[in-house]
Parts: C-alpha cells; structure tokens; sequence
C-alpha cells in the first residue's frame, strides 16, 4: 500500500520541519510544503494529497480562508488545523470552515498522529467533520 501523502502548510520554518519529522517518521509522504494559504490552495490542486496540516494565522491568505478555497476544489479534502492561538472564536471559524480535526501548537508527536490517524479514518466511515460542540477551549 502506498504512503498516504500530505501538504504541510505552515509560514514557520521550524513549525514545518518538526510536522515534517514526525510524519515521515510514521511513514507519511510529504508531497509539498507551502508558507502561506495561496501557495497552500495552489499546492492542493496540484498534488491532492490524501491530507493538509494548515497554519491558521499566516500572511497573504490565513489558514481559514485557504481551508474555504481548498473546499470550494474538493470538497472531501481532509484538512487539519494547526494553530498556537487557543481563542475559542478562531477554533469556531477553523472548524466552521470545513477543517475536520485540530491541534494546538505546541503540541506531541502523539497529538499530531492521532488527529492524522482520526481524519484519515474518518474518510472511511464518510468522512465525518468535527461537530461544533469538539471545538470547545
């Protein structure tokens, strides 16, 4: 069975290279990498990876708006919000945009593999998003 493939999205260097580290190591494929949500929409269409990891809070277009923009492409994309800013309101909009799982920065190899883990599996049982009421602070 082929590597489940995946677009990390992140503006951070660093944030990046440790997604990165962690999912080759669990023997995901990381297809692209973009620094902003255009780069991220474009990155999408390109290489349609099975997953995103997206930065929230990046320049030119947010984490938000590009998980809309992707959606708007594919409307099965799986993506995964990643974020450091805790605010419940920013939760809501990312998971009112589509997203189907998050995780709070800083966060464990083993924070980012079960919500890698829960959307792949998700896709299987028809692609359930996260109800409002998982997005709670």
């Amino acid at each position: 069975m082929a590597a489940k493939t995946v677009l990390i999205v992140d503006d951070i260097a660093f944030a990046r290279k440790l997604i990165k580290d962690i999912l080759v190591a669990a023997k995901y494929s990381v297809v692209a990498e973009a620094t902003n949500g255009e780069e991220a929409v474009s990155l999408y269409k390109k290489f349609k990876p099975d997953f995103v990891t997206m930065d929230i809070v990046m320049p030119k277009k947010g984490g938000i708006e590009a998980t809309r923009s992707i959606l708007d492409v594919d409307k099965e994309a799986k993506i995964i919000a990643v974020s450091a800013m805790a605010h419940e309101h920013l939760l809501m909009d990312a998971v009112n945009s589509g997203v189907r799982d998050y995780i709070l920065k800083p966060f464990t190899k083993e924070d980012l593999l079960k919500a890698v883990e829960k959307v792949l599996a998700g896709s299987e049982d028809g692609g359930k998003k996260i109800k409002k009421s998982e997005a709670t602070v």
